[in-house]
């Protein structure tokens, strides 16, 4: 999943892509790369991020899902917790929604999803983006995120949502420390058999990657060393048994992605068909 954020604030692309043509123009490039979605998204997430409402969201995604899903077979999706923006978005092309608070933010998400037919992510997180980091307490963070995204996924099966369209998302840096966030990444097929569905991780450009690689201050030494460590947990993810990985560079996730899977098909004769 390439990331096409379209809000002035997101914590690693904010700005770059205010104007649609450049939103649109980008995401092309990511589907042209490999991505196999492109998700949208007018609202940022990071950690103390203000809210926005619907109408400046609408504002900004419409143009950009419309551009994107029309000139690409890619599948597009809306990042978004409001049911008014992702009818919206889907009316446009979108057929995915991507939906941070796992359905709790708006009481019409999980109808409107199950209505339409939409593939789901439905993400752990708790409080807001305002709050989410004084919520960063676990007893036990691997059962409690898989306990509380599994009650998540079952609110969305009992609306309707599609099971073969619905993935799960454990939220990394969502109301997560650096550790809990290494937990979740450790246990990723203990998480995987407690949700029951196929899993959603995003890593990318995470300041608890920074952390780990201890990148240099300069701006675009961080961001390289943000995405050599991303492609890193892109190879641990899905070795782990994550289905999609949610990723600002694209070209590089699937040259890693490409590269495991020969290694998977090797065999001692040559490469596997």
């Amino acid at each position: 999943m390439g990331i096409v954020n379209v809000t002035p604030d997101s914590f690693s692309d904010g700005g770059s892509y205010l104007d649609p043509e450049a939103a649109i123009a980008h995401g092309l490039e990511l589907a042209e790369a490999g991505a196999a979605v492109i998700d949208v998204g007018g609202e940022s997430t990071r950690p103390g991020a203000d809210p926005v409402d619907a109408d400046e969201e609408l504002r900004r995604v419409l143009a950009v899902v419309r551009g994107v899903a029309g000139q690409t077979a890619v599948a597009v999706s809306i990042d978004t917790t409001k049911a008014v923006v992702a009818r919206a978005a889907l009316d446009a092309g979108a057929v995915m929604v991507n939906d941070v608070s796992g359905g709790t933010a708006d009481p019409d998400m999980l109808a409107l999803v199950a209505q339409t037919g939409s593939a789901y992510v439905a993400m752990h997180t708790r409080g807001t983006p305002r709050t989410m980091q004084s919520e960063a307490r676990y007893a036990s963070v691997v059962r409690e995120v898989g306990d509380e995204l599994r009650s998540r996924v079952e609110r969305a099966l009992a609306a309707g949502v599609d099971p073969r369209a619905l993935l799960a998302d454990p939220g990394i840096g969502f109301a997560k420390t650096g550790e809990h966030n290494l937990a979740l990444l450790r246990a990723l097929p203990d998480l995987a058999a407690r949700v029951g569905v196929p899993l959603m991780v995003g890593t990318s450009r995470k300041s608890f990657l920074a952390h780990l690689m201890a990148a240099a201050t300069d701006a675009d030494d961080d961001r390289r060393g943000r995405d050599d460590a991303t492609l890193a947990t892109t190879v641990w993810c899905f070795e782990r048994g994550a289905t999609l990985v949610r990723v600002h560079d694209v070209a590089g996730s699937r040259r890693a992605v490409d590269l495991l899977d020969a290694l998977e098909r090797a065999t001692p004769e040559g490469m596997a068909a």
